[in-house]
């Protein structure tokens, strides 16, 4: 997919990145990566198996995270990593091609974690967190551009994988399970473009900055029908006179 394809920077290594953080601080608690290498075509052809790693964090976990999660605080003293630590495993779990990869997270919540992360450690290692965020797309908001509910709202990250028919990895706001699954989502998104052609029809359809000439030939032509330059031509004299 070409659009997709100019966001890469000519990238074949791909990482799929989900970060959990606090409740109040959005304070780094988990991280979450899938690796894989794309072909020519931009289709998974080789893929690690998932990372995860906990990160202990300066703040408290909060309820509401812990509920969607299962992260508790108890359980980052046992078992988190400094951030420091945590992105270092990560950076050694993509290897050597970790400087010409790009990193794709679903939404921009992730990276805002990434940056609050930062605010808390003196020690961070900035080669690695700046080779992130430079190299970072955000898969929802492309995704979202074709496709949307019945209201205009870009789906969840389960939607868009039953819309795609991708099985669940496991559970949701698991890190590592939410970034296999958002792996298998863009493989599915790039071999089947054509449920995202009928899908952005859709969009163009309800969608109502056109002026109004356009609009009503981009609901026709959604509507598989024939539109000549006369036919449009006579749309905008219509709306003139």
């Amino acid at each position: 997919m070409k659009k997709f394809e100019r966001l890469l920077k000519g990238h074949k290594s791909l990482v799929f990145l989900d970060f959990e953080g606090t409740q109040f601080s959005h304070e780094m608690i988990a991280i979450g990566a899938t690796h894989v290498i794309i072909d020519r075509h931009g289709y998974i052809k080789k893929h690690k198996k998932p990372f995860r790693v906990y990160v202990k964090a300066h703040n408290r976990v909060g309820k509401i995270v812990t509920d969607l999660t299962g992260i508790t605080d108890e359980m980052l003293k046992q078992k988190g990593v400094s951030f420091f630590t945590a992105m270092s495993e990560l950076k050694k779990y993509v290897g050597l091609s970790f400087r010409k990869s790009s990193f794709i997270t679903f939404g921009n919540h992730d990276m805002k974690i990434l940056s609050s992360s930062i605010s808390y450690s003196f020690d961070f290692p900035k080669e690695i967190v700046q080779c992130i965020q430079q190299n970072y797309i955000d898969f929802s908001a492309f995704i979202g551009e074709f496709m949307r509910d019945d209201h205009g709202n870009p789906l969840s990250l389960i939607r868009y994988c039953d819309a795609f028919g991708v099985p669940q990895a496991g559970p949701a706001h698991d890190p590592a399970v939410d970034a296999e699954n958002l792996a298998w989502l863009y493989d599915a998104a790039m071999r089947k473009s054509e449920i995202l052609i009928d899908e952005y029809k859709k969009v163009l359809k309800s969608f109502n900055h056109f002026p109004q000439p356009v609009s009503n030939v981009i609901k026709k032509l959604a509507n598989d029908e024939n539109v000549t330059s006369e036919e449009f031509e006579k749309e905008i004299k219509d709306y003139i006179a």
